[in-house]
């Protein structure tokens, strides 16, 4: 097959529809999904009943085909989806944004039915999370349903949703001690030590995680032999714990810790700034004593990633 003439957007020439589905397709990057983390949600209706409802939002559908391109849909308020009741058995449905294009399946009529569509496959695996080989469509939710049940409720509700194009942030801190600052305690209680290791972070309004990884190049150990656990904290989120085992005596050293997590953000903290510092529990067994000075770096990266809420 030869080139789709004329290229867009020539002035003067005349598109065949695909050529603005294959645009949307090269813009989306070739993926599907919705287009932010609410878009699309299927909940139960406000009063439990035999149905669904799919909330506001976007999507981007991948069409079947090769060289049929990409379609966008949006939805304004609840569309009401009606959920068939189930008999003596469970059953699985996958409730899913449908587009049934005439020109590659299907005798809809553009000027007269809805081409895209919220679909139900009724009787899928109570493990599907794609849809119909085949067919153009994104799945949205599966509903597993009990036997002998024709009201919905949100524990049926399993979320299939996918961003698209999720959208990412990433920002390096760094901070340098310019003088000696230790730790001597040896009682096992948290401090929010080193001091230094700390930074006011602004959250993005759309991110759902963030990946932190905070490296302490140079730190000191002295007196004895240390041991001490440290985490890094975003807000009042905690990560997990790095232990830090030393045993090399009185002399001075240089270690490098790296501390390393992935916290689910909160909906309280999205679009809020919060501190993200470094927390130290120095052990009750051991009397070495930890320190940061001149020939410290401290180096924060955090990476925010967006997800369906």
């Amino acid at each position: 097959m030869a080139l789709i003439q004329p290229p867009m957007l020539t002035h003067g020439g005349t598109h065949p529809a695909r050529a603005f589905r294959m645009m949307v397709r090269d813009l989306a990057s070739g993926n599907q999904g919705v287009t932010e983390g609410n878009d699309l949600k299927v909940r139960q209706w406000t009063t439990p009943g035999a149905g669904v409802r799919v909330g506001d939002g976007s999507a981007v559908v991948t069409g079947a085909a090769w060289g049929q391109g990409s379609y966008t849909q949006y939805n304004v308020g609840d569309a009401i989806v009606p959920i068939a009741p189930t008999g003596s058995s469970a059953r699985s449905d996958l409730v899913c944004l449908r587009v049934e294009d005439p020109e590659y399946e299907g005798n809809r009529d553009p000027a007269a039915d809805d081409i895209g569509y919220f679909h139900v496959v009724s009787g899928v695996s109570a493990t599907a999370k794609a849809v119909p080989s085949g067919m153009t469509a994104i799945p949205l939710a599966r509903l597993d349903i009990p036997a002998n049940t024709a009201t919905i409720t949100s524990a049926m509700v399993t979320d299939l949703r996918r961003i698209a194009n999720p959208r990412r942030e990433r920002t390096l801190y760094t901070a340098y001690p310019s003088a000696l600052n230790r730790l001597t305690a040896q009682n096992g209680q948290w401090y929010n030590w080193p001091a230094a290791a700390r930074w006011k972070v602004p959250i993005p309004s759309w991110a759902t995680s963030a990946k932190l990884l905070v490296t302490l190049a140079g730190l000191r150990l002295s007196e004895s032999d240390v041991f001490a656990n440290m985490q890094t904290s975003l807000g009042t989120d905690t990560g997990q714990t790095t232990a830090i085992d030393d045993d090399q005596g009185a002399n001075i050293r240089r270690n490098t810790v790296v501390l390393a997590d992935t916290i689910t953000l909160s909906a309280a903290l999205r679009g809020t700034t919060q501190d993200l510092f470094v927390r130290t529990q120095p052990s009750k067994s051991e009397w070495g004593n930890l320190g940061v000075d001149a020939a410290t770096s401290l180096i924060a990266d955090v990476e925010f990633t967006e997800g369906v809420v």
